[in-house]
């Protein structure tokens, strides 16, 4: 195998790898909503969804103190990770996609603003864990998404191009991250519209990776 340098696939992990939003919404309003905050689906898309937990604490608890703000935010996670066990599904053609990149020599990295133990979790579960190159966490940065710290770290553990490289995105935040790093971003409509996802600054959408014109577009840029 020839590693094709300069080019890398960068991929968010929660409603990119799969469709775990659903569950992180649940969780959310499980801890949040004796708090006086219950979220829909629109208010979760525009309010929580791609964010660090650091930022949700700041705007959503903003009485408590930071220790008690990790804490009651880490119970969030804890929930979260209870409800996913064992339920975590890849979205359609994502391990195709991953054989091909690897086929291929192009390096992938998972760029997430989840804590370290969400996604461990979820790519183990989904069997994936040793594909990635580097794993970004955004709670371990300096700036999470929406800044382009993450996504410039993944780009420098591997050595790759921003402009020869793709990054897959489900939410508003992390496609500005990965826009600002200057990565061309495809949205995931897992959660969120083409119109959401192309205004964000993705240059399309897809369904899942699947999806003909996806495969087509990465055809060309990853020239396999």
């Amino acid at each position: 195998m020839i590693e094709t340098l300069g080019r890398a696939l960068l991929f968010d992990i929660d409603g990119t790898l799969a469709n775990t939003d659903p569950l992180h919404l649940k969780a959310f309003n499980q801890v949040l909503g004796p708090r006086g905050h219950v979220f829909d689906h629109a208010r979760f898309s525009k309010e929580l969804q791609g964010f660090a937990n650091v930022s949700i604490g700041e705007r959503f608890l903003p009485d408590e103190s930071l220790e008690r703000r990790a804490a009651i935010l880490d119970e969030k996670e804890e929930v979260f990770r209870n409800l996913v066990a064992g339920q975590i599904e890849p979205l359609p053609g994502l391990m195709a996609l991953l054989d091909r990149a690897d086929e291929a020599g192009i390096p992938m990295v998972a760029v997430t603003n989840a804590p370290r133990l969400n996604a461990e979790l979820l790519l183990s579960g989904l069997g994936i864990t040793r594909r990635f190159k580097a794993l970004v966490i955004g709670e371990e940065l300096p700036h999470g998404k929406p800044h382009p710290l993450p996504y410039q770290e993944g780009l420098r553990f591997v050595g790759a191009s921003a402009a020869a490289s793709i990054a897959f995105e489900d939410s508003r935040s992390g496609v500005q991250s990965a826009t600002a790093a200057g990565i061309p971003t495809i949205g995931i409509r897992t959660s969120l519209s083409d119109a959401d996802l192309v205004g964000a600054g993705a240059v399309a959408s897809a369904s899942a990776f699947d999806d003909p014109l996806l495969l087509a577009r990465l055809a060309r840029a990853m020239a396999w």
